[in-house]
């Protein structure tokens, strides 16, 4: 097989975890000097530069991620239909580069910055419910506590 079409399949037949790696795009020079990294994972609210392609020197903001296709939609770049209808256009990650990052992810900007992370993710945190719940659960009593 073609060392091509074994990448091919390889990209398409992708994992979700390998899949949200492929979505890297690189970072610009001040970032890079700040950060000390020279890509980053492309997130919702992440500003952008498009380099390369139709929509090449458009800034704007990522406004959907599409793992499935590799790429991101950015508000503002649109393509018309014929009957007048507008949709967006999916940009690859690789001809982007990053000018501004979506600091609400506190998670993400301390592992840019390379310092452990304090906050665990959502996932992982217990919520209120759950904690009430084991409280209220009391063990029975057995049969011989009931009897005296």
């Amino acid at each position: 097989m073609k060392p091509t079409k074994m990448r091919n399949s390889l990209i398409y037949k992708a994992t979700f975890h390998t899949r949200s790696k492929q979505l890297g795009s690189q970072l610009s020079d001040d970032l890079r000097k700040k950060y000390g990294k020279k890509s980053v994972r492309v997130i919702e609210g992440d500003s952008i530069k498009i380099v390369r392609g139709e929509f090449k020197g458009v800034d704007g903001k990522v406004s959907k991620v599409s793992t499935k296709k590799s790429s991101v939609a950015i508000e503002g770049v649109k393509k018309e239909k014929t009957k007048g209808d507008k949709f967006d256009v999916y940009i690859h990650t690789s001809n982007l580069v990053v000018t501004g990052l979506n600091t609400d992810d506190k998670w993400r900007i301390s592992k840019l910055e390379g310092k452990k992370p304090t906050e665990k993710p959502k996932a992982v945190e217990k919520t209120k419910k759950e904690e009430a719940t084991k409280e209220t659960l009391v063990p029975k009593k057995g049969k011989k506590e009931v009897e005296k």
